[in-house]
């Protein structure tokens, strides 16, 4: 049920987004939605059981926690960076701006700040932009091969939204070739 509640942004992670993104507003934290349901906002049916959110800094991290610990919210773990929603019980997960995708290690693509790559929606939350979210996807696929569903996401973009290979060159140069290989798949074929 949840998962069908989510392609109408409803749900329990969807309302744990709405809270969280109004503690982070409230305490003056520039964020930006990524992962599952940013890939909801563009329109991608993919369920997902936690938020991710990207943030700037450790100190936004530490107010994040100086503000939200004990008041609604807990850590996922002693001592984790990440959070669980006191009341749904969804995790919430924080990239932190200058760390690096997939296998942490340094390379081309690294978490933006979110002040130069989030846009706001009408109900007033912020998300990543395509290109960024494109390009997370594609360099933690690329550098953990494990986690191939990033890789899946691309490609469920690509032709959903309908991509085509002059998006590449708003691409980093570190992960065009990725994105061009997959732009010249087929679309999956439907059994008759």
């Amino acid at each position: 049920m949840e998962a069908d509640r989510q392609t109408h942004r409803e749900g329990v992670v969807w309302e744990t987004l709405r809270r969280v993104a109004g503690e982070l507003d409230r305490l003056g934290v520039a964020y930006a939605v990524v992962g599952g349901i940013a890939l909801q906002q563009y329109g991608l049916l993919r369920s997902t059981q936690d938020v991710d959110i990207l943030i700037d800094s450790d100190a936004s991290l530490k107010r994040i926690h100086d503000g939200l610990v004990g008041h609604g919210y807990a850590p996922k773990t002693a001592g984790s960076r990440h959070l669980r929603d006191e009341i749904t019980r969804v995790r919430i997960e924080f990239l932190i701006a200058g760390e690096f995708p997939g296998d942490g290690r340094p390379k081309p693509v690294q978490f933006a700040n979110p002040r130069s790559v989030a846009w706001a929606t009408e109900d007033g939350l912020s998300f990543v932009n395509l290109h960024t979210l494109i390009e997370m996807k594609l360099a933690s696929a690329m550098s953990a091969p494990q986690r191939i569903k990033d890789r899946s996401d691309v490609l469920e973009l690509i032709h959903l939204l309908q991509l085509k290979q002059d998006f590449s060159d708003r691409l980093n140069p570190y992960v065009r070739d990725e994105f061009r290989s997959l732009v010249s798949l087929p679309p999956p074929s439907e059994p008759d």
